[in-house]
């Protein structure tokens, strides 16, 4: 399953590697009151790596609760 992790985080990041030469024009973002302007290619690596940042925090939360009630049902099941 692990390899499969990895193959896929490889192909994303070629197809993003394609991506970014082709994508240069400068896009104008904002965000919580910020303003400015950025390449788009630059722009969809921020978004793309506050999105992963994001599934990691909540997927490492959820795994940890789920751990947590496991054990204390194990404990009580002795």
């Amino acid at each position: 399953m692990a390899w499969a992790g990895v193959w896929a985080a490889a192909l994303v990041s070629v197809a993003f590697i394609a991506f970014m030469p082709q994508n240069t024009t400068a896009t104008q973002v904002s965000f919580l009151g910020v303003h400015g302007t950025l390449p788009l290619a630059v722009a969809m690596l921020i978004a793309m790596l506050s999105g992963i940042l994001v599934t990691l925090v909540l997927g490492t939360a959820c795994i940890t609760r789920l751990r947590r009630l496991a054990n204390r049902r194990r404990r009580q099941n002795r």
